[in-house]
């Protein structure tokens, strides 16, 4: 779920909220785990999904000092949930990147009531990306950032499991798109003369797979996503807050809260299939980051400052150039 505030001259932020199932998460859990892979940043609820191997809440993106905002509604939304009367500790996770370049972020405005209302509106089937919910501020590689998606099904010969990528996207580096040096190509990159030091930045990159992985398997799975970041140019700056969440939606893996017997008798993917998996996290995150920025939009925001949408008209004949299309 989305939603995209646009208010004002100033205001340009949101927020994504993402549900590994449309049950009760708190009482019916799933594996998961989370990768760092540059720490600059204020990913809630880290050490207790580390520990435990589960996520418990939805996931929640939007603007850096918004966190605190999400972690109420989370809890908010979790305590209110039938079966819940009697929980009294919510692993909430939240996300962000700092939307500053576009957004009054100063002015925190983002309520409780906004996340609420993304939590209870999510809902199945493809998603809207570009300058929509937590990505309405972002920028990325000096153009329009924004959320990007992206997909991957296995064939059936391979375990027929399908892997989804959400990303956010608001990060620096040399972008490349299937390989294509395009920052340099339009002369606009990072410690270029257009974009001296703006490198820093966040991406928060939400991976998700039926496929039966324990949170082991899980963590391995997030390192390939942010291989697929680098992919596309990202560099993960000194400043920059880059973290992958994976999780498993496997109906059989889930965690019950109260369980009925000590032993967890579950069937887990062998080591030796997960490569396959493996390639399609790092293909499927690569495209989410280019989708994102295809998808943006030129725009206007906080001390009318403009960024411009990836110059699609420059890039098409770039790539054919270079024979990717």
């Amino acid at each position: 779920g989305h939603k995209t505030l646009i208010v004002g001259e100033s205001v340009r932020t949101g927020v994504t909220a993402i549900l590994p199932h449309d049950g009760n998460l708190f009482q019916s859990k799933v594996p998961a785990a989370v990768f760092a892979g540059n720490g600059f940043g204020k990913l809630s609820g880290t050490t207790q999904i580390d520990e435990l191997g589960t996520l418990e809440s939805p996931v929640i993106l939007t603007n850096t000092l918004n966190v605190a905002e999400g972690i109420q509604a989370v809890i908010e939304h979790t305590l209110a949930q039938k079966g819940n009367e009697m929980v009294q500790s919510v692993n909430a996770v939240v996300g962000e990147t700092n939307d500053g370049n576009l957004n009054d972020i100063r002015s925190r405005y983002v309520k409780k009531e906004d996340i609420l209302y993304t939590i209870q509106s999510a809902k199945g089937g493809p998603v809207t990306e570009g300058n929509v919910g937590a990505g309405t501020g972002t920028v990325c590689f000096g153009y329009k950032g924004g959320i990007g998606t992206s997909s991957r099904k296995l064939p059936q010969s391979l375990g027929g499991y399908t892997i989804g990528v959400l990303v956010q996207t608001n990060f620096g580096g040399v972008l490349q798109i299937d390989g294509v040096p395009v920052g340099e190509e339009l002369g606009k990159f990072s410690f270029s003369d257009k974009l001296l030091n703006n490198v820093d930045g966040s991406c928060m990159i939400v991976v998700a797979t039926d496929a039966p992985l324990d949170a082991r398997n899980l963590e391995r799975l997030a390192k390939r996503a942010f291989m697929g970041m680098a992919k596309t140019g990202g560099i993960a700056s000194n400043g920059s807050g880059d973290y992958v969440i994976a999780f498993s939606t496997a109906e059989a893996l889930r965690v019950s809260h109260q369980p009925a017997q000590p032993v967890i008798q579950a069937g887990y993917l062998h080591n030796d299939f997960t490569s396959q998996l493996f390639m399609a996290a790092i293909e499927a995150t690569e495209e989410a980051v280019i989708n994102s920025l295809f998808a943006a939009k030129t725009i206007t925001g906080n001390n009318e400052r403009k960024i411009e949408a990836l110059p699609l008209d420059k890039v098409i004949p770039i790539l054919k150039k270079y024979n990717r299309l």
